[in-house]
């Protein structure tokens, strides 16, 4: 259009102070510009409209007055065109455009018309294309309307009609501009008049959307207060897990059944005949291809996508428009008798380009984040439905936390990349049409520019790839950090117990300090790349014009070559810059790709593998029966045969699962509740007396695992759920394992045996327990997975057969329930320590809501970081960015001075001192980011390992990793990048605020406001981000605790049919999450505009003053201070981010320092009070009015004990559940502290000496076998205190030696997490070694219950009895045979001591012991 205005007559608009455009130009190409963007438009728009229907819209006034003046508009255009034949018939000849342009104007306004009445049909309240038709026609009138004025002042009107007629059309269009601005009313029946909270983007009207105003409400509430989860938007229901997973699922369907569909035709062999007509066979077709999940993905959000994509095109052609209004600005500023206006206009004309291009930028970011966030819903739904029906092999080769780690780490790298994928291609167009520019401004020099920056290019491609190995090697260490610190979380309690906390703080220590050496080298590495890149466009420059001026003598540098160039060489940083890093996060998605793929092609179990019909009742104990009732359940791989079960299923797994909600929950599983039916099945269960002691009742949280239950709490809940569930048919896996004996006498009367609550239903018991199959109809013997027997209890005795002789062996020992040799098939999870009398007696929640800071981030955190930094360190840093920054002017304003030299200088020189400048800044920054690292974890490992025990029960092992990875991560590699790029970006505003403040002056007066408005902007967004983002990481961990917990409990939830409740509520979690993080999104671009848009005001203000004070300044100078205004909206809108980047993430500084500020236990070490070496001689142990509670608040849980025992003898611990037999024996070791009272060893008060010093001269061997992953030789004798040949001789005596000596690596056997690969009566015996190493005077037992088998058990009875015959011994008996040789027995109740006297004694007494003997079957 500029071209062919020049061509045309350049004096009659351009050399006049009056400027105006030829009559012919204002009557065809003004008023076709904007009929043509709407004829070309509405077929897509229509057709969108057609798929995307929202409902109708009722007729409002607004809507009436639209339609009446599109007609009136109609019938003016067309009066025109009226006017024109009434001319012609008239004689007076007119050109055809007084035909064409009035005949093709009405036709549109009727198509405007139409458009506005078929957008109320489908609901479109607020019309984009109408506003920018609109918007064309009053920018294109607005020409005539000026030059029609100053006819008319200059001479008569000629015809007065069609100048009425114009200044009609005028205020008709300006008119239709204005209500076009205004909203109609929600379409009918929409979900915005039901929801209470609804997302105002949906009302929002075209020119919101575009600002996104309707972002400001919320930005103004969280600016008031700090946001709540109820302030949240409900999600768009475009985005919610309900319509995006189907979506991608049926997408991911279609991919499947084509992979399948293979052509018959294909499956044949291929014939190939040679000339000589041999046939050769070529190949069996290989196997049919794998479906692409890729292809699922783009099916589902491509189309979404390509609009984002279209806009993006938009913005890089009009990021090319400023540097050629720059060129002819400085180009004005030349020429002495330029008209005024044109500045102005130039000034003008750049303001829109750069509002145009932040206003498309910012919908194509919109469109690319919507999309991220959709498909990360979408693959995390995906994710969660695959993983309840996987086979068991399936679930097997991934284990639950690589599967979290898909929806975490993989689903977060599409969402990061669909943010970037773009520039795959936007950045070569970009990069082309750059050069192209270049080209057309400085010839073939170019080339040499360009040749530096792709010489920097493998320099970057070398640095990124060994960044990238220094990674996968950090990754290495932290994962192995992490796994050793879950371990030591896991495993917390027995640490504690052996006090072996300093040797497993070693072992992180020794792994971190690893992490931080390739942290350093990375830090020196990027140091090196940052480095490169910003120096990058400086050498570029500087090479180019080097060459421009020595080429050729006749070359000139001046301001417009100088600038231009520059500014077109910033354009092309930013593609350069993002090329290798889009490059590298696709390398990373198509990793993830292929692991998401992967898993979601897992083979999945067949529904139809149970035909659920009909089928009698049994009981099977021994070998392989938790298989059978797998395979009942569906669970396993069906080879042959059939099942059929009729009616629905209970199930009691081996391992009770329970889930993290209130105990009720636990048991109604998703039922409704029946008062009367509960209490039964409490009853029943013998939970009543449970409840009794939780601190809530029914109502009492149960924590992650069921970790405040002890194991026979949890197998009664467990049975309890099932009971509750009334099914037809009961699978009970082994339910009475890991109860007491007189529970489980209690139990099978009331719920399982023939007068229970059960009886009439079909009910399959696995059990161990020979005493109840008396009881039973039929009993079903199985022998290494075949059916050896089958018949009643009275038929398989008289048979003889291998049940007879079993029976035979085991009435000779008289306790029996659960006594059975018992291999467990199920792997064995181990469960976190809890003792029975873990119980919390608190109201409130166990556990804790995480705490989220509210409001701004405390300075004394920043401080603290400098502090980790080194106060000196952190302030040189400071200056030299501060003297980079100072640097960077220098070189410009030299440039600029050369320019106007238009002559050779020595720019030479100040190279080299930019360059040190740089290096120094970059080695500095390495330093300072390792030694905060350091600090900051040595400190947050100390104190989590001298926390006291209640807080590992109060917190969740997740919660404590998080902060240990993620947290620590943070620390390590994000917060030092943000520092950086705040420092550069702050000091660069600095220098765009100086560099034009320093050329016109005048600048000041508009800085100080734009300033101002930059704060308070800046101020809102940051209150409101910094909220979203904590609620967003607080909503983030439900969604993974969930997961795992489900996967752990597949089968369970599979046997109840409860997948689609489990389903719909890991959707809600999801979208739970997204509500958060949408508006995260939303406030980044409602920033982006309003941030752009003080800095295209800079842009206009600059531009002014330079035409304004053209004649005091050079070109030179114009050019500099223009080009640094063009790259001061980037730079503004890096701070804001940066700066609440910053607070979100110092954030993970204020967590790591809120647990190195936990409460600690006593010192490990008290330096006077230390007992002496042999202490204890003798192992006499004295309980003086000895009470202890849980913790601060809660009821003691022993009350004044007294008692007082000598060295040498043997105390067996009984009584019922949550009596304080444990709690007793954590007294010895103070994992407890006393409320009151002493207890005292060998005349030494243990309250008065150090931590370590008491529990490493107790020995204990616990309940639960816990290894660490490690060395067996570790395992034993961590700290390697002890020779080999003594661990030998203890493993001998522990019935270890035969098995460690078969091993190849003997001692260095490798215990995987959790000692998996040994047994557990192995590694129960592995603690029995331990014991033995250590050998002290006192020994605690904590008896075994479930785990172990019977000669094990034996074993460890027999080996106790001879090797710790002079030591004092503590056995908490489950089974009373093994106490009843013991000096003397105790019986706690309800915290007191109830009894306590030789075991005779006792029985002849008649009391609670005798009670539970006779349960046992002993008296």
């Amino acid at each position: 259009m500029l071209v062919l205005l020049f061509s045309q007559d350049s004096n009659f608009t351009k050399h006049t102070t009056l400027p105006d455009f030829p009559a012919c130009f204002q009557l065809s190409v003004l008023p076709w510009a904007p009929c043509i963007f709407l004829w070309l438009t509405s077929p897509f728009y229509i057709f969108y409209l057609k798929r995307n229907n929202r409902g109708y819209i009722m007729m409002s006034i607004l809507n009436r007055i639209k339609t009446v003046l599109g007609l009136i508009l109609w019938i003016v255009c067309w009066t025109d065109l009226f006017s024109s034949f009434h001319e012609m018939s008239q004689n007076q000849l007119k050109p055809p455009v007084y035909f064409v342009t009035p005949l093709v104007l009405g036709m549109t306004m009727l198509l405007a018309t139409f458009l506005i009445q078929f957008e109320r049909l489908k609901g479109v309240q607020s019309s984009g294309v109408l506003f920018i038709f609109w918007t064309i026609s009053v920018l294109c009138a607005i020409v005539p309307f000026r030059s029609k004025i100053m006819n008319a002042s200059q001479a008569e009107v000629s015809v007065l009609l069609r100048f009425t007629m114009f200044y009609i059309y005028f205020g008709l269009i300006l008119l239709q501009l204005i209500l076009s601005c205004f909203n109609e009313k929600p379409p009918l029946f929409s979900s915005v008049v039901t929801d209470p909270n609804v997302c105002p983007e949906t009302t929002a009207g075209f020119l919101s959307k575009m600002t996104f105003w309707w972002f400001t409400s919320m930005a103004i509430k969280g600016y008031k207060s700090p946001l709540e989860n109820k302030d949240l938007w409900s999600l768009n229901k475009h985005d919610s897990s309900e319509l995006v997973v189907p979506n991608l699922l049926n997408e991911w369907e279609v991919e499947k059944s084509k992979a399948r569909v293979v052509p018959a035709s294909e499956d044949q062999p291929l014939l190939f005949f040679c000339a000589a007509s041999r046939e050769v066979l070529l190949s069996k077709r290989k196997e049919a291809r794998q479906p692409s999940f890729l292809r699922a993905l783009l099916r589902a959000f491509g189309p979404y996508f390509l609009i984002g994509s279209a806009f993006k095109l938009l913005q890089d052609l009009i990021t090319f428009v400023n540097p050629q209004l720059l060129r002819m600005l400085i180009d004005f500023t030349k020429q002495p008798q330029a008209p005024s206006w044109w500045g102005y206009s130039l000034a003008f004309l750049m303001f829109s380009a750069s509002l145009l291009q932040t206003l498309i930028l910012h919908q194509h970011f919109q469109y690319c984040f919507v999309t991220g966030m959709r498909l990360r819903s979408g693959i995390i739904g995906a994710i969660y439905r695959k993983s309840l029906v996987i086979t068991n092999e399936a679930k097997r080769s991934s284990t639950v936390g690589e599967v979290v780690n898909l929806m975490s780490v993989d689903a977060q790298r599409f969402m990061d990349l669909t943010t970037f994928l773009n520039m795959l291609w936007s950045a070569p167009l970009q990069i082309v049409l750059a050069l192209f520019f270049l080209w057309q401004n400085l010839g073939p020099s170019v080339l040499a520019g360009v040749a530096v920056m792709v010489l920097l290019i493998p320099f970057n491609a070398f640095i990124a790839m060994k960044t990238r190995s220094y990674q996968v090697e950090q990754m290495k260490y932290k994962d192995e950090r992490i796994k050793l610190m879950n371990e030591i979380l896991n495993g917390i309690k027995v640490l504690k117990l052996y006090a072996w906390e300093t040797s497993f703080k070693q072992k992180i220590l020794q792994i971190r300090q690893k992490e931080l050496n390739v942290l350093r080298k990375t830090a020196y590495l990027s140091a090196l790349s940052t480095m490169a890149w910003t120096s990058a466009p400086f050498l570029v420059a500087l090479t180019t014009f080097a060459v421009f001026v020595t080429v050729d003598v006749n070359n000139v540098l001046d301001a417009e070559k100088a600038f231009v160039s520059l500014s077109l060489f910033n354009i092309l940083r930013f593609p350069l810059n993002m090329l290798p890093q889009v490059i590298s996060s696709i390398v990373q998605a198509s990793v993830s790709l292929k692991r998401i793929q992967g898993f979601l092609s897992h083979d999945e179990l067949d529904p139809e593998s149970v035909d659920r019909r009909n089928n009698t009742s049994g009981n099977s104990p021994h070998s392989s029966h938790t298989s059978l009732v797998c395979a009942l359940l569906g669970e396993m791989e069906k080879l042959e045969g059939q099942i059929s079960i009729q009616g629905s299923v209970a199930y009691v797994p081996q391992q009770a699962w329970i889930q993290n909600a209130t105990l009720r929950d636990n048991i109604l599983f998703g039922r409704p509740y029946a008062e009367q039916k509960y209490r039964c099945v409490l009853e029943a269960c013998a939970l009543t007396p449970d409840l009794e002691v939780l601190p809530g009742g029914d109502q009492t949280e149960i924590g992650e695992k069921g970790i405040n239950l002890s194991g026979g709490q949890r197998q009664r809940v467990s049975l309890a759920r099932a009971l509750y569930s009334e099914a037809d048919v009961y699978l009970l896996d082994d339910p009475l394992s890991a109860v007491d004996a007189h529970v489980a006498k209690h139990i099978f009367d009331n719920v399982i045996g023939p007068e229970g609550a059960l009886k009439g239903k079909t009910r399959i018991l696995v059990t161990h327990g020979i005493s109840f199959l008396p009881q039973v109809h039929n009993i079903l013997v199985l022998v290494e997975g075949r059916v050896s027997e089958m018949g009643s209890y009275q038929d398989l005795l008289k048979q003889n057969g291998a049940f007879a002789e079993q029976m035979s062996i085991m009435s000779n020992d008289p306790e029996n329930p659960k006594k059975m040799s018992r291999r467990r098939r199920c792997s064995e999870r181990r469960h976190p320590e809890s003792p029975s009398e873990k119980k919390e007696l608190k109201v409130e929640k166990l556990i804790q809501a995480e705490t989220t800071e509210t409001g701004r981030v405390k300075l004394k955190v920043y401080w603290e970081y400098a502090k980790a930094v080194g106060p000196l360190l952190s302030l040189f840093i400071c200056v030299l960015y501060g003297c980079q920054s100072a640097t960077s002017i220098g070189a410009n304003v030299w440039l600029s001075e050369w320019t106007n030299d238009a002559l050779l200088n020595r720019t030479q020189d100040r190279v080299h001192m930019r360059v040190g400048v740089y290096a120094a800044l970059g080695i500095s920054q390495g330093t300072a980011r390792v030694s905060a690292a350091h600090a900051t974890h040595l400190h947050m490992l100390h104190a989590v390992l001298r926390a006291p025990q209640a807080f590992f029960e109060a917190t969740p092992s997740g919660r404590i990793l998080n902060r240990f990875s993620k947290d620590v991560d943070t620390i390590d590699s994000v917060i030092p990048e943000n520092i950086d790029i705040w420092m550069r970006t702050f000091w660069y505003t600095v220098n765009v605020l100086i560099v034009c403040s320093a050329l016109t002056p005048v600048f000041l007066i508009v800085i100080v406001p734009l300033m101002l408005l930059y704060w308070w902007v800046q101020r809102f967004y940051v209150a409101t981000s910094r909220q979203l983002k904590r609620l967003e990481s607080v909503s983030r961990s439900p969604i993974y605790s969930h997961f795992s917990e489900t996967v752990t409990g597949t089968s369970v939830i599979r046997a109840y049919g409860r997948n689609t409740a489990f389903v719909l509520l890991s959707d809600m979690k999801v979208d739970e999450n997204q509500k958060s993080y949408y508006p995260g999104i939303v406030s980044n671009r409602w920033l982006g505009v309003r941030i752009e848009f003080i800095g295209n005001c800079i842009v206009l203000f600059a531009a002014l003053f330079a035409v304004i004070g053209k004649e005091k300044l050079s070109p030179g100078l114009v050019g500099l201070s223009v080009s640094y205004a063009l790259q001061v909206t980037m730079s503004l809108n890096w701070m804001v981010r940066m700066t609440s980047d910053l607070e979100s993430n110092i954030v993970a500084v204020e967590r790591v320092k809120e647990y190195s500020e936990t409460a600690t236990e006593a010192p490990w070490i008290v330096k006077d009070k230390q007992p002496p070496p042999d202490w204890p001689p003798k192992g006499n142990v004295e309980f003086i009015d000895y009470s202890v509670r849980y913790r601060e608040g809660l009821d003691l849980v022993l009350r004044n004990i007294s008692l007082e025992i000598k060295g040498g003898e043997k105390i067996g611990i009984v009584g019922r559940t949550g009596a304080g037999k444990s709690s007793m024996t954590l007294c010895l070791f103070r994992l407890l502290e006393a409320a009151d009272g002493e207890i005292v060893i060998d005349e030494v008060k243990i309250s008065e000496i150090g931590l370590h010093d008491l529990r490493s001269k107790l020995t204990i061997i616990p309940q639960e076998p816990v290894l660490f992953s490690g060395t067996l030789r570790m395992n034993l004798d961590p700290f390697e205190k002890y020779s080999d040949e003594e661990v030998w001789k203890v493993l001998e005596l522990s019935h270890l030696k035969k098995f460690v000596s078969n091993q190849p690596s003997k001692l260095e056997l490798e215990c995987s997490e959790g000692g998996e690969n040994l047994s557990v009566g192995q590694r129960q015996l592995v603690c029995l070694a331990r014991a033995l190493l250590r050998k002290t005077r006192i020994l605690v037992l904590d008896e075994a219950t479930a785990a172990v088998d019977l000669e094990t058990d034996d074993l460890i009875q027999s080996t106790i009895r001879t090797q710790f015959e002079d030591c004092t011994v503590f056995t908490i008996a489950h089974r009373l045979n093994t106490i009843m040789d013991y000096t003397r027995v105790l019986v706690l109740d309800k915290g007191k001591i109830a009894e306590f006297d030789t075991p005779t004694n006792l029985l002849a007494q008649k009391g609670i012991f005798y009670g539970m003997a006779k349960d046992a079957g002993l008296a």
